[in-house]
Parts: structure tokens; sequence; C-alpha cells
């Protein structure tokens, strides 16, 4: 890899670690009155917690645009590059990931990745989004644990990534599943010992 590639390289993962760093569900939460989403629920950014307040329409939101900064990433990125599967945009992906996981304004302490990674896939391959909604949709329907569905959903994402999107697509998806999983280190402890709140539920 030259100069060139290298600086490209690292002006698309830094692009996309800026856009996805941008709080959305902590800011719709202040703009709705609910204060800090932090010290709500779980103390989470994204749209399950934001949903804990009972505003579902501020969720949805938060879930949209979390999920269309990661395809912004992918989509703004892909005017300097031939596809959407070309290293440049995939890179610009990976870093509004890791920019919403570990964002700079919040001392690094983001959400967990699951809409951002959908958003991502959207923009990458519908095909690839549909085939892990629909994991999700089967495995919430069985398990009735949200969490759980999303990480049954994140183990195939990659498998579906390389079947439909190819190897590099399958990278960005293992690297992303890794960190979901990670992220979800707390969960995994509560559906082992049986207390993850199922869909539905309340606390």
């Amino acid at each position: 890899m030259d100069i060139i590639q290298y600086m490209s390289s690292m002006n698309a993962l830094f692009m996309g670690y800026i856009l996805g760093s941008i709080p959305f569900g902590l800011i719709l939460a202040r703009l709705g009155g609910m204060g800090d989403i932090r010290n709500i629920g779980s103390g989470n950014i994204g749209a399950t917690n934001v949903l804990r307040t009972g505003n579902k329409g501020l969720a949805l939101l938060t879930l949209l645009l979390d999920g269309g900064k990661g395809a912004a990433a992918i989509i703004l990125m892909a005017n300097y590059s031939d596809d959407t599967t070309a290293y440049l945009p995939l890179l610009a992906g990976f870093g509004a990931f890791l920019g919403h996981l570990f964002p700079i304004w919040l001392n690094f302490q983001g959400g967990k990745g699951v809409a951002t990674y959908l958003g991502i896939l959207f923009a990458l391959s519908w095909q690839i989004a549909v085939a892990t909604c629909l994991t999700w949709a089967l495995a919430a329907a069985v398990w009735r644990m949200s969490s759980l569905a999303a990480l049954v959903a994140c183990a195939l994402a990659p498998v579906f990534g390389y079947f439909i999107g190819g190897y590099n697509v399958m990278l960005l998806c293992l690297a992303m599943s890794v960190l979901v999983y990670a992220r979800h280190a707390e969960n995994i402890k509560r559906i082992i010992s049986g207390d993850e709140p199922k869909i539905g539920n309340k606390k």
C-alpha cells in the first residue's frame, strides 16, 4: 500500500468514525425532555434504552438514525469507489461502527452497535440485511429475547456476507460481530443464568 492509498484509508476510517460517533439517542432523549439517557435503564445510548423511557417514537427515530449513520458512511465513501463493497466504503462503514461503540464525545462509552451494523448491511446489500433481519425475527419468535436474537443474527451475518457479498464483506461482518458480542457481555451472562428479560416483559 502506497502513501496515497494509506491516507485514503485513514480518511475513510476517520470520516466514518466521526459520523458514527454522533450520539443520536442521547441527543433525542434530551430534546424530548427526558434528560440524560445514560441515567435511565441500562445507561446505554441506543434505541432499546430510549424505548425504556416509554417514548416509542423517539426510540424508533433513534433506531433509524443510528442505522442511517452507518449506511451514510458507506454511501458517501462509495462516491470515491466503483461500488459499495470496495475497501474504502468498507473502511468507512467500520469506522462508523467504531464511532457508535466508542464515541470520542462520550469518553468512548457508546452503544452496542446492532442498529448501526444493520444500517451498514443495508447500504452494502439489501439481501444480506434482509437475511439478517429475518434471522433476528425468527430467533426473537423462538426465544423471545431481543439480545439473544441480535447475537444469533450477528453470528450468521458473516456467513450471509460471504455468500452474498464476498470475502471482504464477510471480514467486515466478522469484525463487527466480534465487537457486538463483546459489548453484549453482560447480556450473555444474563442469558446463561436465565435472568435476561424477555420481549414484552418488564424488568
